[in-house]
């Protein structure tokens, strides 16, 4: 059964490019309401427990420290549907192949540097928004 929420992150290439108001207009022009934010910033721990399941990948090490290296703006989103019109907004995870339109079209650099992270189902949104949120900052 969907949900109708899911959870972001503007990745540290983001943060970095100073995309976070491009990104973040264009979830809210996307219909999402933005029901917690933060910038914080992964530790190495934090990001190799995030990222455990890419662990025997051979990105993974690269993963880490790509998403350790800068703060992160993690979000929890709100609409009908949300993981899965989410992903759509968001766009596939190698710009040159993503729709014009979708927030990795527009700010993405590469596969590695993809600007965004978003929930690959409700499962995950629900696990993902709890590792980044206690449940007081989730409203």
């Amino acid at each position: 059964m969907a949900t109708n929420r899911t959870f972001t992150m503007i990745k540290p290439d983001g943060v970095e490019n100073g995309h976070i108001g491009g990104i973040l207009n264009m979830i809210t022009e996307g219909g999402f309401r933005i029901v917690s934010m933060k910038l914080t910033q992964l530790t190495l721990a934090d990001a190799q427990k995030f990222y455990a399941v890419h662990s025997e990948r051979p990105f993974f090490g690269e993963l880490v420290e790509f998403m350790t290296r800068g703060p992160i703006v993690a979000a929890i989103l709100e609409k009908n549907n949300a993981v899965e019109d989410f992903r759509v907004l968001i766009g596939a995870t190698n710009p040159a192949d993503a729709v014009e339109g979708t927030i990795r079209k527009k700010y993405a650099t590469s596969i590695g540097e993809n600007a965004v992270h978003g929930s690959d189902s409700d499962e995950n949104a629900a696990i993902e928004s709890a590792f980044h949120f206690a449940g007081r900052e989730q409203f």
